[in-house]
């Protein structure tokens, strides 16, 4: 009898130790609750503090962004049918703008040839407001692209970093002076490579990016940006289906490999 009560007492101790506590279903659903809302709201304030890539990608080209005005105007822009047409500015007083963007430690500057091609004075504006006047290094019409030299450079040169298109829907941005509107960014995807269009006076401009961020008159010579604010092209051109020269959803920009290699850049 004592070794059946024994027995029984074991079975008792392991039956206690193996026994959990009962909690209710409805206080176990309430803790998974608050620990998914407690991942939520962290996961949600962590995004809320973090920038858009639009915002990284204007601060690391504004920089190296110039301004560009020229006596007389540099051709009649955006006179021509799309898609050929011509995206400078021309303002009051016979003078245009454009855009230019430095891309070396020297202060060279690399813009569209059809914004400087008839000016008498190229002014330079840079973005810390230092003001100089530009001179043509070089000229290469038939891509739509010249390389310029200033008389006085900023204090401290920034140059942008040049990078490689890539995809057709890839993200890309535009920054320039649309309008007259200094140093607007624009944002878009690829949305077409190796476009060929009509060009004014030449051959047709080959090989270019095709782009849906918005540009306009003043745009011209401006940097096209990947999500990484690398210059992956200059832009050139909008295409428009009337004599008007306004943004309808198509620009074109020379890729970075040709514009750069006009200025000595290494291909990308």
């Amino acid at each position: 009898m004592i070794a059946i009560a024994s027995a029984l007492a074991t079975v008792a101790i392991v039956l206690v130790l193996n026994r959990r506590p009962s909690v209710p279903t409805a206080q176990i659903q309430a803790e998974v609750t608050k620990s998914v809302k407690t991942a939520v709201d962290a996961a949600s304030a962590k995004a809320a503090g973090a920038a858009a890539p639009s915002v990284a990608v204007y601060r690391a080209i504004l920089p190296s962004l110039v301004f560009i005005r020229t006596d007389e105007a540099a051709a009649p822009m955006l006179a021509g049918k799309a898609p050929g047409a011509r995206n400078g500015a021309k303002n009051e007083g016979d003078s245009a703008i454009g855009t230019g963007v430095v891309i070396s430690a020297e202060g060279t500057i690399l813009t569209a040839n059809h914004v400087i091609a008839d000016a008498t004075v190229i002014h330079l504006t840079f973005a810390d407001g230092t003001n100089a006047t530009g001179r043509i290094v070089k000229q290469e019409p038939d891509h739509d692209i010249a390389v310029l030299a200033a008389d006085r450079l900023p204090g401290v040169v920034v140059p942008a970093v040049l990078g490689s298109p890539g995809a057709i829907g890839d993200e890309t941005f535009a920054v320039g002076h649309p309008l007259g509107l200094v140093a607007s960014l624009s944002a878009g995807v690829i949305s077409g490579l190796d476009r060929s269009i009509p060009h004014k006076g030449g051959p047709n401009l080959d090989g270019l990016i095709q782009f849906d961020a918005a540009v306009n008159p003043g745009s011209s010579g401006g940097p096209l940006l990947n999500r990484s604010g690398q210059v992956i092209g200059i832009v050139t051109a909008l295409a428009n289906p009337s004599d008007q020269g306004f943004f309808v959803g198509i620009g074109f920009a020379v890729p970075i490999a040709t514009a750069g290699g006009a200025a000595g850049s290494p291909p990308q």
